[in-house]
This record gives structure tokens, sequence and C-alpha cells, in this order.
């Protein structure tokens, strides 16, 4: 019955769901948005390929959603996860599915990542390589390895940093064959949020992890400073894409990603209401939601400004 319990209040469903469900979707977006925002970037500079973007695109998706699976494959293996837990993919705990499977998909999923990887490559530099390889290692190593990143402060920092500023700085290259400093500043606030996507993970999960011996920074600054610091490093974001307008760092069509500053209000005020981990799933969803909304945007309008420029 609690188990039955768990699945309605996570819209758990038989069939394909249970190996969409595996890719986390609701976290996808955090690959797409940089690889999105980065080819944007290139266009308005008047560069762009899009064969070369396509290949981005689906090889960033497939290392995430790799990484998402080995997360669940090595949580269940360190005993982590069991049928109760929520948050999760619950392929292996509650739908059944062998662990090596799952492992064995994040395999292929890499393997197929590496393929588009060396097609990018032909088209830009063998560099890209090195880049996507050290990728996919922080992938692995995030719950793999003896000391996994996701059991450590360092989480936020290494997902905000490679899934924000890397794959957008990744994406503006293979279509300029060039790096500004201005595509990194751009990155900056997006990287933020993609950290805070994980912070809001972290602090749903906080009790748990807690129990399980992992020493993520919402543990160590406790729930009341760690949703403080998600509302601030927030904040920080927005601040910054208002600084970027009013330099001209931005057009002034990016004013348009302010809208989400609601998303992200309703996440923190649905965060300070709820302490359970059911009750602070809409809180998590709202804070990925932040970053698609945010970064789709900023994608818009820096579309806006490539078909009306000011």
């Amino acid at each position: 019955m609690e188990t039955n319990s768990t699945a309605n209040h996570l819209n758990e469903k038989p069939g394909f769901h249970i190996w969409w469900r595996l890719l986390r979707p609701h976290t996808l977006t955090a690959s797409f948005i940089p690889v999105f925002v980065g080819t944007m970037l290139a266009i308005l500079d008047g560069h762009f390929q899009p064969l070369v973007f396509l290949a981005m695109l689906l090889a960033s998706m497939l290392i995430q959603a790799a990484t998402n699976m080995f997360n669940e494959y090595y949580d269940f293996v360190r005993g982590l996860d069991n049928e109760q837990s929520v948050g999760i993919g619950g392929t292996i705990v509650r739908d059944g599915i062998k662990p090596k499977v799952v492992k064995q998909l994040a395999f292929t999923f890499f393997a197929v990542a590496v393929l588009l990887g060396v097609y990018i490559c032909l088209f830009s530099s063998w560099w890209i390589a090195l880049i996507g390889v050290i990728c996919m290692l922080i992938g692995y190593l995030y719950t793999g390895g003896p000391l996994p990143i996701a059991y450590t402060p360092f989480g936020e920092l290494f997902s905000g940093f490679l899934m924000g500023t890397v794959i957008i700085g990744v994406s503006y290259f293979i279509q300029s064959m060039t790096m500004t400093w201005e595509v990194v500043f751009i990155s900056i606030p997006i990287a933020i949020l993609i950290g805070c996507i994980l912070l809001a993970n972290n602090i749903r999960d906080l009790d748990g992890d807690k129990e399980n011996g992992r020493k993520t920074l919402a543990i160590l600054l406790g729930r009341n400073r760690a949703i403080f610091l998600l509302s601030s490093l927030m904040l920080v974001s927005y601040c910054l894409t208002a600084s970027f307008i009013f330099t001209g760092l931005l057009p002034i069509y990016s004013a348009i990603s302010l809208l989400s500053i609601l998303k992200a209000r309703k996440a923190i005020r649905q965060f300070l209401a709820n302490t359970t981990n059911v009750g602070m799933i809409p809180a998590m969803v709202a804070v990925a939601k932040t970053n698609t909304m945010y970064g789709g945007l900023i994608g818009v309008s820096l579309l806006i400004q490539i078909v009306f420029p000011l």
C-alpha cells in the first residue's frame, strides 16, 4: 500500500513511462537550454551549422540522461534508494528493472554521445573530444567511484559550471571556432540556475541524505540557510541579467527573461511552506522550470535580436 501511495504521489505509470521516467526528463532542459543559448549567440555573430547544433544537442542530453542513470544505479547499489524513496526514477526499486540493465543503458548512451562527439570534432576541433571525455568522466563520478561528487558540497559547483558555462561555451565554439569573454559572462546566470536545480534537489532530500552519510551543501548549511542560499543565488542571476542588459551585453529583448522571476518566487514560497519530501517535489520542479523559462527566454530574445536587430 505504501509503495502504491508513493507511486501515486509521483504520478508513476507502467509501460513506456518507466523508461521515460528513467531519463528524468524534467531535468533534461538543463542540457538543452545551454546548447540553445550558446548556439543563438553564435548565430548572432554570423555562424551556424544546423547538423553540428543537432549533434551537440543530442550528445549533451544523452550525457545528462546517462548521468541520471548512473545516479539511480549507484544509489541503489549503496542502499540509498528503496521502494519508498521519493524523487527518483524508481525503475530499479519500484519497477523491477535490473540494475545491470540501467548501468548498461547508461554506457550505451555514453557510446552514442562519443560517436556524436567525433562528428562534432570533424567540423570543429579535436580539443572538443577532451572536453567531452572530461564531462562524461565527471558525469560518471557524480555518483560512481570511491568518493562520489554527489556526496560532497561541490555537486552544485560541478553541475553549474559544466552544464552551464562549459556547454554554452562549447556550443558557441563549435559554430564560430572562437571564444569570447562575453559568452562566458552571459553563461554565468544560467550556470547558477542549473546549480540551483541540484541545490533544490538536495534540500528536498536533506534528511535522507544526512542519514546515509552524505555531506551535501544543503546538509552543511541546514534547511533554512540552504533555502536562503537558493533564493540568493536566483536573485544574483537576475541582477546579473539586468546589468548585462543595461551594459549592452544582452539585447533589450532579453528583459523578457525576467518574467521567470515569478516561477522562482513560487519555488521559494513552496520550499518555505513544505517540509516533507513529497510536499517539496513541486518546489523542486518549479526551480527546474525557472531555469527552463529563463534560459528559453534568453535564447528567444537572442533570436529576436537576430531577426529584428536594434
